[in-house]
């Protein structure tokens, strides 16, 4: 008798976080006392500013939190984010159009499973988070890549997105700022890429956990906003998704507290696999969250300028290695440098060829760890958070500066 396969084949195909597998592998040698530092993950270093988890405390001894409450999430929090979407995102929503998750992961997930079909396709612009492809893949659509490299600031083009159109076509994914890149669309591409998904009747799933983390240069000092798509192209929000969370912005990435913004039957759909899959959030996180998103904001952004420090000098020390090309991030916490140039030369006795090669080299030779570009589409990138703090961000550089010297 043939032996079944003991996975199904749709689970058996889904590929572990690389991000998460570097960190792991980084944090295992640290176990056994190597000094390697990482910018594998994308997580701040910062507490979570102490209103919040006086919040939390206080939630923990009343005992309405201790029982189930309602699967789209607590009235008071779901009033919360809509005040919010409409400070943030220019767009005016009921409570009723918002669906708390566990984490912006799960609002990813649920917002693909409730818009695709077998075989309905998905424009990603590439570079792309490592979870987008998996979840995708889960809800039985098709991805479709639309590349933009280092020489475009990682940015596409509404021709790039219209030569990707097939009839097929029925979502685009759109995040400004990026992850892995720390990309950031002008204004007018934002319009211009939301009057395009308008004219032909394409869903947007627009990812904005980074929103509130923008960066400008010198001279004038002013941030440039994430001008949310639904601000930009109001008659959208009929056909878009807006996935969000405190995770990166109060630095409450274990608290797993998300939310899904968009049209009431999309909302409603959503809810109904979630009251089936997870049910509510936990209560503790869902109070930390009106407190993160109704209190004082000052500690967001005592945080915001000092990734902004830490991003002004990782670009500064990174652009000294020659063969690296390193775009100027305006958003989230991560550096994209081309590291194309260091391929296919000899450093240590080993001669990478690919980013992979090159991540593995200067983890055992520098002990450092990035993430490389094949995670997050084609080869010859490397992605290094700078969520971590000032000291080691400066000496995993000069690290690097000396094994490529």
């Amino acid at each position: 008798m043939t032996e079944k396969p003991r996975l199904s084949a749709r689970i058996a195909t889904i590929a572990e976080s690389a991000t998460l597998k570097v960190d792991a592998k980084a944090k295992a040698l640290q176990a056994e006392g190597r000094p390697v530092i990482s910018y594998a993950a994308g997580e701040p270093d910062f507490a979570t500013p102490e209103y919040i988890v006086e919040a939390a405390l206080a939630a923990t001894h009343d005992p309405k939190n201790y029982r189930y409450t309602p699967a789209a999430g607590l009235p008071e929090l779901r009033e919360a984010i809509a005040a919010k979407t409409l400070r943030d995102s220019g767009l005016e929503v009921s409570p009723g159009r918002v669906v708390v998750t566990n984490g912006g992961k799960q609002a990813v997930y649920q917002a693909f499973q409730t818009l695709l079909d077998p075989g309905d396709e998905v424009l990603v612009p590439t570079p792309y988070w490592t979870t987008y492809p998996e979840v995708i893949k889960l809800a039985g659509g098709r991805q479709v890549d639309v590349f933009a490299g280092a020489d475009q600031g990682y940015l596409v083009t509404v021709d790039q997105l219209e030569a990707a159109r097939t009839d097929r076509t029925k979502v685009l994914l759109f995040v400004s700022p990026s992850n892995p890149t720390g990309a950031v669309y002008p204004a007018d591409e934002v319009r211009a890429i939301g009057q395009w998904a308008l004219e032909h009747g394409i869903w947007v799933v627009s990812d904005e956990i980074y929103q509130n983390l923008t960066y400008a240069e010198e001279p004038d000092g002013v941030p440039p906003r994430a001008l949310s798509i639904v601000e930009a192209v109001p008659e959208l929000a009929n056909q878009t998704i807006l996935v969000n969370g405190v995770a990166k912005t109060y630095a409450m990435t274990g608290w797993r507290l998300g939310w899904m913004v968009g049209p009431a039957d999309i909302i409603k759909g959503a809810a109904n696999l979630q009251s089936h899959l997870s049910s509510n959030v936990a209560n503790i996180s869902q109070r930390a969250a009106i407190a993160a998103l109704t209190g004082p904001q000052d500690a967001v952004e005592e945080m915001r300028r000092a990734f902004d420090r830490r991003r002004r000098t990782i670009v500064a020390e990174l652009s000294k290695i020659e063969g690296m090309t390193v775009p100027v991030p305006q958003g989230a916490f991560y550096v994209y440098p081309d590291v194309s140039g260091l391929l296919g030369r000899e450093w240590g006795g080993v001669t990478p060829t690919t980013s992979l090669e090159l991540a593995d080299l200067i983890l055992e030779q520098a002990e450092v760890a990035a993430v490389p570009g094949e995670a997050f589409g084609p080869s010859g990138y490397l992605r290094l958070s700078y969520a971590l703090g000032d000291a080691p961000l400066l000496e995993g550089v000069q690290r690097l500066q000396r094994l490529f010297a």
